[in-house]
């Protein structure tokens, strides 16, 4: 499989649905946005020099980047809250990204914004969440 082999991701296929899955857990995490704000958000993480892969589910609008692990204290109730507002998803331990399969890149179903690199390098999941909340904050209206 290219995703082992290649990019070093731990996949797997699912036997009943044939989707490539990564498992997120001790070494990856994922963080789930529109695709708008994902935008916004791959942008600030480039000009960090740290973005890393990110997959776009074009029908949804929606994009996912994938991170270091998941860290649960990277993720209170407030920054879930505000997270939540933006309809943006932290993926949990034990959570599963369904990664674009050669089938789904042909059609346009799934496909990659940034695919991995080799050298499997992912930002922390705290830097996506950051980014978010700084390209995502709403700004207070002039009065």
């Amino acid at each position: 499989m290219q995703y082992r082999r290649k990019f070093h991701l731990p996949a797997s296929i699912d036997p009943t649905s044939r989707r490539i899955l990564l498992h997120i857990g001790t070494h990856y995490g994922a963080i789930t946005m529109p695709a708008d704000l994902g935008a916004r958000v791959q942008q600030r993480l480039e000009q960090a020099e740290i973005a890393g892969p990110v997959v776009d589910h074009p029908r949804a609008k929606r994009w996912t980047f994938l991170t270091g692990p998941y860290r649960p204290e990277a993720l209170t109730a407030a920054v879930s809250a505000e997270l939540f507002r933006m309809y943006a998803t932290v993926a949990c331990t034990g959570s599963e990204v369904v990664l674009p399969s050669p089938d789904d890149e042909h059609t346009g179903y799934r496909t990659w914004i940034r695919p991995p690199e080799a050298a499997t390098s992912r930002p922390p999941l705290t830097a996506v969440i950051e980014a978010t909340r700084a390209v995502g904050a709403r700004k207070t209206p002039a009065l």
